[in-house]
């Protein structure tokens, strides 16, 4: 049965980054997906992707990409799936538990939700004071959150440097040559910067939250204080082993020179 405990313990920044050992491969179940360039394949939400194996893990992990499957390299959840799996649902699984399974789907997607606003505001606690948030309800509270989160990002990027903050929210950037571009600080909230190139160019400070990097090129950028940057932001980019990141955030295993665990490729 679902824990109700409602006093569950302190979130650490760890506990929201996916660890798909600890999960019952919920994404791959809980989701609909559309056949598309991001999946090969059209599947109902609540029906498990025909790559998920017994042992919940994918059977072509090491393929996704040239399999069809970019998306799902792309995914995360923040730390939704293995929440919902040890502590929600105490580690029984949807194959042993049928009867718990469409509970445990339908709970899924709202915790993802939950997960990533605790990524920003775990990050906006510890980048400047912030009061205490209220017990959280996401449709009531997102926008709250979010005003939240642009202030806290006023105050850290005007603390950063001070020359005029260049403003780029929600901007189309698609392709754009931001090459060796000095975008310190800048306001790169929701922007669209799909397949841009950002090779060399400088994103400290700067605020990403929400900006499309799907294929942009990030090769050599420096992106160490970045605000609000996320894992799911950097798989869907291009990068190499001279990316500079926020140490919460790891290489993709794609990116020229890194190998399949992380670790760069050495000469």
């Amino acid at each position: 049965m679902p824990d109700t405990d409602p006093t569950p313990p302190a979130i650490e920044r760890a506990d929201l980054r996916a660890d798909c050992a600890n999960c019952f491969g919920l994404c791959c179940v809980a989701l609909t997906l559309t056949a598309s360039a991001d999946f090969a394949i059209d599947k109902d939400a609540g029906t498990p992707c025909r790559n998920l194996r017994d042992d919940f893990r994918c059977g072509i992990h090491t393929r996704l990409r040239t399999e069809g499957f970019p998306g799902c390299t792309v995914y995360d959840c923040f730390g939704a799936g293995q929440k919902i799996s040890q502590h929600t649902y105490q580690g029984e699984d949807w194959r042993r538990r049928p009867d718990t399974a469409r509970q445990m789907f339908q709970a899924f997607p709202v915790m993802r939700q939950l997960h990533e606003l605790l990524w920003y505001l775990t990050e906006a606690l510890t980048s400047s004071p912030a009061g205490e948030l209220a017990e959280l309800d996401v449709s009531a509270h997102r926008e709250q959150i979010a005003a939240l989160l642009l202030r806290a990002s006023e105050l850290v990027r005007a603390g950063g440097h001070r020359r005029k903050k260049r403003n780029h929210r929600g901007a189309d950037l698609i392709g754009a040559r931001l090459r060796g571009a000095d975008l310190r600080g800048a306001d790169l909230r929701g922007a669209f910067l799909i397949a841009a190139d950002l090779r060399g160019a400088d994103l400290r400070l700067a605020d990403v939250i929400g900006a499309d990097f799907r294929d942009a090129e990030l090769s050599g950028a420096d992106l160490t204080g970045a605000l609000f940057l996320t894992q799911a932001q950097l798989n869907a980019a291009k990068g190499d082993t001279g990316t500079r990141l926020p140490g919460a955030l790891t290489r993709p295993s794609h990116w020229v020179g890194v190998r399949e665990d992380g670790g760069v490729v050495k000469a």
